[in-house]
């Protein structure tokens, strides 16, 4: 019973943690569909601006997380300011991160022919070249995604903290569940001459035999055990065992010493004797 709820905390917390990665990847999936037809959009008002309305946008395609890449079946011209716009527009109505990285790139030579970032706030936004358009030609279009942590932020860095914190919880209760039991069994059982001593469960056991033991013997007995052959005064033992715990009649110490004495007596190698005008001795050989 002892690993029970460290258990099921492990339980909930991987339960959590594989609910957290489904739910991950579902908002993930969600946001990039929603990208590739926003981009789509952004791709087909290009082709009409210019009286374009029979060439296709080719599928958006997804380079990594956060970047998308976007290209045309035909040649286009783009003015970059009408491009800063549609792309703004569209993106604003799709409700997506306004901070992002714009590059139009050449076909045949992957070189940048423009680009552009845009933030939250449009003073800092960097627009170059807004009125010098491209010449006709093969162009694909990347836009990246930048979040204000971005490395803080983003969803892979974000999972595997979750995993590492979870995974330190579980080193965490697994060692002090160890610990516990080993104190636990340390505690449990205690060695009496032929008897061992259970102190949690109030009783003594020889070869299989039980000895039930009252609650004022077993703590009169684990005092004794713990300081072995050495006289423990009788003010002590009252004050240990009956302080806390109402009236003491005079005699009440001497009639449980008794009781333990007949209890163990099968074993001549313990003795429980009296130290007159003292106190009382476990005697161990």
């Amino acid at each position: 019973m002892l690993f029970v709820k460290p258990m099921n905390k492990i339980i909930y917390g991987v339960f959590f943690c594989t609910f957290f990665l489904l739910s991950c990847k579902k908002n993930q999936s969600e946001f990039s569909e929603k990208v590739k037809v926003s981009l789509r959009n952004v791709g087909h008002q290009l082709l009409l601006s210019q009286k374009d309305s029979t060439s296709l946008v080719l599928p958006v395609q997804q380079l990594q997380e956060d970047q998308y890449k976007m290209s045309f079946q035909n040649n286009l011209q783009i003015e970059p300011s009408e491009l800063v716009t549609i792309i703004n527009n569209n993106f604003k109505k799709a409700d997506l991160p306004a901070k992002y990285r714009v590059e139009v790139k050449n076909c045949a030579s992957e070189e940048i022919a423009y680009s552009f970032e845009m933030i939250l706030n449009e003073e800092k936004s960097i627009i170059p070249c807004s009125g010098r358009n491209l010449p006709n030609s093969c162009y694909v279009i990347t836009v990246r995604f930048i979040s204000e942590k971005e490395i803080g932020m983003n969803p892979i860095y974000v999972i595997v903290s979750l995993l590492f914190t979870i995974l330190v919880l579980v080193v965490l209760w697994y060692s002090k569940g160890k610990t516990k039991l080993s104190k636990i069994q340390d505690s449990e059982t205690q060695k009496l001459g032929a008897f061992l001593f259970y102190p949690e469960q109030n009783k003594l056991v020889k070869q299989a035999v039980e000895i039930p033991l009252s609650k004022k013997e077993c703590e009169l007995l684990s005092i004794f055990i713990s300081r072995p052959n050495e006289i423990i005064k009788r003010e002590e033992l009252t004050k240990k065992v009956w302080e806390d715990n109402g009236v003491f009649v005079g005699r009440s110490l001497d009639t449980y010493i008794s009781k333990i004495r007949k209890k163990i007596k099968e074993d001549t190698s313990i003795r429980l004797t009296n130290v007159h005008g003292v106190g009382y001795k476990l005697e161990v050989d």
